[in-house]
């Protein structure tokens, strides 16, 4: 019996739509998924351009009212590209719509709710190191406008970066440390060494070899 699936495929700006920047990746990790599921059958494959803090998007209704329509799973390539809120999440539960993240497909309810509740709180930080940036900058005496604010905002999101890369730093010496100590060197292997330890990669997901790849690309 063939699984259904409706893809749904989302970037935050038109320009990222125009160039298509970040689509086609998330094209290749659904990919991945659907060359591991030999009955799937995808109806429709949607792609919208709108930011992950509104649930209102009318691309999004369609995909999801093919899935009711259709019994079909929606599949995102990561949970944040289907949405960036908990209201959202919980809606689709209550109309038994069912989802699925490619790059975690065994992602149950609890974790799911957790990975969007981090993704909150993450946009809350940020937006409060804009406010913290700006007001500084006003203390200092800079006159606020355009231009400044966006300066504000580039800072907040180089202070973002640097916290990525410090996480990635750890991740990368705990891989060293494991290929290091058990003498493993096949990616896979390393990924499913750090699974069964419990360690998840800065998204909260599980390793797989890519993963692994790219972290030791970046030393």
């Amino acid at each position: 019996m063939k699984r259904k699936f409706v893809i749904y495929r989302r970037c935050s700006t038109n320009r990222q739509f125009q160039s298509g920047l970040g689509l086609e990746a998330q094209s290749e990790s659904v990919r991945r998924y659907l060359a591991t599921q030999p009955n799937a059958q995808v109806l429709a494959d949607f792609v919208e351009a709108e930011s992950g803090r509104n649930d209102e998007r009318p691309i999004l209704k369609q995909a999801v009212d093919l899935c009711r329509k259709e019994s079909a799973t929606l599949l995102v390539s990561r949970i944040d590209r289907l949405s960036r809120s908990l209201n959202l999440i919980m809606m689709l539960e209550h109309y038994r719509v069912p989802f699925l993240a490619a790059d975690n497909p065994e992602m149950n309810e609890l974790v799911c709710h957790i990975m969007v509740a981090i993704g909150q709180a993450e946009r809350k930080t940020i937006a409060t190191r804009v406010r913290d940036a700006l007001r500084q900058a006003k203390l200092r005496g800079v006159k606020l406008g355009g231009p400044n604010i966006e300066q504000a905002r580039k800072l907040a999101n180089e202070a973002r970066i640097k916290r990525a890369k410090e996480q990635n730093d750890k991740l990368r010496h705990i891989v060293q440390e494991t290929m290091q100590k058990t003498g493993l060197e096949k990616l896979g292997q390393v990924a499913e060494a750090l699974n069964l330890r419990g360690i998840k990669t800065n998204r909260g997901c599980q390793f797989t070899p890519t993963h692994i790849h790219r972290l030791l690309k970046a030393a």
